[in-house]
């Protein structure tokens, strides 16, 4: 424990928790190779490397989930976050919005990355599953930005805003 709060300090100078900061600037690198990912399979046609960068992105996102719930369920995020000014207004609806979103997302890259492995040819290529795939695909890259976006939010309520004096 460095500071007054259980667990590891993050280093991005606010009060959150080392996994938190984690997190955070994890996403910015989420949508970077989400965004490569959907380039690369729209406007170059690269099929493998699509499926390369999503099934990464799904293991590195499923190890950095897990680790960030251990941390969250062992050591709390609440009392670093009861200075907040918003604390009894804004930071539990915040949390709601942002777990609504990072919920179905889960729950639909599952979906879409098990009826991607399922129903399309190895090595991948555009097939009667494509107009599907990119639908839900669609929806879920979008859930994700949705995500990111709630979380950021949520932590700067949460953890990075401070009382004016």
């Amino acid at each position: 424990m460095d500071g007054p709060y259980s667990g590891i300090d993050g280093f991005l100078g606010t009060r959150a928790s080392l996994m938190l900061d984690v997190v955070v600037v994890a996403m910015v690198g989420v949508l970077m190779l989400l965004g490569l990912s959907i380039y690369l399979v729209r406007y170059r046609a690269r099929y493998v490397w699509h499926k390369r960068l999503q099934l990464l992105l799904v293991a590195a996102l499923l190890v950095v989930v897990a680790l960030f719930e251990a941390d969250m369920r062992i050591n709390g995020w609440r009392a670093r976050a009861e200075s907040s000014p918003y604390y009894d207004s804004l930071v539990m609806p915040a949390l709601t919005l942002h777990l609504t979103f990072s919920v179905s997302t889960c729950l639909l890259w599952g979906w879409v990355t098990v009826g991607a492995l399922r129903k399309f040819d190895r090595p991948p290529q555009p097939g009667p599953h494509s107009f599907s795939h990119r639908w839900w695909g669609r929806v879920a890259a979008l859930d994700m930005l949705c995500t990111a976006v709630s979380g950021w939010a949520f932590y700067w309520l949460a953890f990075a805003a401070t009382a004016v004096r």
